[in-house]
Formats: structure tokens, sequence, C-alpha cells
């Protein structure tokens, strides 16, 4: 029913709330607001982190309001904690859709005691062991080849999994996307390759990175079909990435899925002044008037159980008492010791590093007696 390599987005539901196709029977009105919170939980936590940002308490930030459709959907189409995920930088919405504590992902960003890497990890690139949430990386592509030879081992051991990678259009001009790609097409792996196409690799848009007409038709080359979705449809996100995965969960290869949405924000906290450098205020106020969650308000509206300013208003501010109680907990745990930098990579610590350990040992031991806090 789900036809591959259209020339526009999928659509269930019209920017103005309207439903285009007949609407899935699992889109209850109970099952949309679930949906809607989710969204709004995600945006808010988004503006709460660069509130923190601002405040100096982290010191990276990438942004993700506006994806919001595309991430929740993809959260809710496939199996939590089974599958795998292989994600990129502005992922925490997925992330948050999938069951991982906010308390793990703010002590992360803040490099806390609490925090699931110990302080060792670049801000806002969280892991989830639990939720087979791979640890994310800066470099631009670089999950795309483990996530393609996470997939392949899948296949070859025979196991009823899928592993979900994520990436921006961006990643789509570096060759570790092409090499990812090609390895997962050649060896019929059961890998979901999903490119949110927020429009902007930083500063360069679209047009600048590529002369195709789009994303998904470059699945062409690697052997799999690819798929066009309007990533800020979530009714449309979720019946496309539901019946690929369940396709690739069958047994026939990967494929690409295209999630057209937008930045709203900026790429992060180093390019502060977006519309300054490189957009325009009316391309951002043409994607404002598509926010995903505003649709899935018009939808329920029209479906005659709206969401009331009260109901929103509170929904925001749980958001932000959740957040801010997960900063308090995060902070109270303190910075992580020096000494963990010598732990978790070997089974046995080598000489050299047991003796880097005493030296800085000593020198603490030196400093404090002579009345300076090491």
């Amino acid at each position: 029913m789900i036809q591959p390599f259209t020339s526009d987005p999928l659509q269930w539901v019209a920017e103005d709330g309207r439903p285009i196709r007949e609407l899935p029977a699992r889109f209850t009105p109970d099952v949309l607001r679930d949906l809607y919170r989710e969204m709004v939980r995600a945006r808010e936590f988004d503006k709460k982190l660069v509130t923190l940002l601002r405040q100096g308490r982290t010191t990276f930030y990438a942004q993700a309001s506006g994806m919001e459709a595309t991430q929740v959907g993809l959260a809710r189409s496939i199996r939590v904690g089974h599958d795998w995920v292989w994600p990129y930088y502005r992922d925490h919405a997925l992330a948050l859709a999938l069951g991982v504590p906010m308390l793990d992902l703010v002590s992360q960003c803040l490099g806390t005691n609490s925090d699931l890497c110990r302080g060792r990890q670049m801000p806002h690139h969280f892991g989830a062991a639990r939720q087979n949430f791979v640890s994310i990386s800066s470099s631009i592509a670089s999950q795309v080849p483990p996530a393609a030879g996470n997939a392949m081992a899948q296949k070859y051991l025979g196991v009823d999994e899928i592993t979900v990678c994520t990436f921006g259009d961006g990643a789509t001009s570096e060759g570790d996307w092409h090499a990812g790609m090609n390895m997962a097409g050649a060896a019929g792996a059961p890998c979901l390759f999903v490119c949110e196409n927020n429009q902007w690799a930083i500063s360069t848009n679209l047009r600048a990175q590529t002369a195709s007409e789009n994303i998904h038709i470059k699945a062409r080359a690697y052997g799999m079909p690819g798929y066009y979705v309007d990533g800020n449809d979530i009714v449309a996100v979720m019946e496309v990435l539901s019946q690929v995965a369940g396709d690739i969960r069958a047994g026939n290869g990967p494929a690409l899925v295209e999630c057209l949405t937008y930045r709203v924000g900026s790429h992060s906290n180093a390019d502060a002044d977006a519309e300054k450098n490189y957009r325009t205020r009316e391309e951002v106020n043409a994607w404002l008037a598509r926010d995903p969650i505003v649709r899935v308000e018009r939808l329920l509206d029209h479906l005659g159980t709206p969401v009331s300013a009260e109901e929103r208003a509170e929904l925001i501010s749980a958001t932000h008492r959740e957040v801010d109680e997960a900063v308090l907990k995060a902070e109270a745990t303190g910075q992580p010791d020096w000494q963990i930098m010598f732990e978790d990579v070997y089974v046995d610590t080598p000489v050299h590093l047991r003796e880097q350990a005493a030296f800085l040992r000593a020198e603490q031991t030196v400093l404090t007696d002579g009345g300076v806090q090491a």
C-alpha cells in the first residue's frame, strides 16, 4: 500500500489537521493525545536545555525543535530494547520516546557522577544500554558503517532484530554514508536507514549538497527501496516506518526512509544566529506554519477532542518541573573524580597507567599539604 520512490512526500494529515487519507484505526484520540504529549515533552526539554547552556551549566547542545514527529514516530515504529538504534547527535526526542530516563539525559549533558558515561563523552552525546541506543558520535555519518555491520551480524546470527540508523541530510554528503549504505545493500542486511532531512547541514542547504532531487532516491544505487514521507506528519511517519520496519524484519533487506522536516533552531550553540548568517525569517516562518505539534492539535480538534489551553499549559509546566528536578538530582551527585580516567578501559591496568595514576596522587598530596586544593 505504501510505495517507494514517490515524487512527493507521503502524507496522511494536512497542515490544517484534516485527514487526507482514511485515518488508520490505531490512531484513536487517546493514542494521538499520547503522541502529542511526547512531542511537547521533547520540545520543552529542548528549550530547557538551551537555558542550561546559556547559564554555563553545560557546554554543547544541538536543538531538535520542529523535528519531534519524525523522532517520536520512529520510536513508536520499532521494538524498544529489542531492535538496535545507531543515532545521530540531534536525537534526544527519539531517546525520550524510547524511554531513556530524563535524569540520564540531563546527567550526560551536565557531565556529573550520575552520567552513565561518567563525564567522558562530549555533552549531548549519550547512550542507553537498556534501549540498545548506541552512544552518539560527533563525526558526521560515522555511525552508518557500524550500523550496517551491526545489521549484518543480526542477519548472520538469525536473530529477530533490526538495526535503525538515523542521520541528517548533511551525513549523505559523507563517504562513510555511501560506504555503509553499500555494505548493507550488498549484504541484504536488516537495516532501517532514516534520514531526518531538516534542510540544513549547519549553514549548507540541501541544494548545495546534492544534485539529486531528494535523498531517498539515492537508495536505488544501493539496491534498496527508498521512501519519502512528510516528517512533520506523525501519522505518516508511523505508517511508513512501521511498514518498512516490518518488511525489513521479514527478511527483505535494508531500506532508506527520508523524513522531510525542519530544524527551527540553530545547528548548535556553535551556530548562534542562523537567521542572520544563512537563512531568512520568511523561510523559518513558512516551516513554523507546518509545526508537527500544532498539526496534531488541529487533528484532535478536527476529531472533536481538542487540546485545551489549560491542558497544554500544564503539560509544559510538568515537563519544566521534570527537567528542573533532574538537574538538581544530577548536580547533587557532584563531578566525577579525576581517578576514573584510569578505569574501565582495561581488565588489568597496564604498568604505565598505574605509574601515571600514582604520580597524580602524589602531586595531589603535595598540593593539599601545601594548602592548595588539587
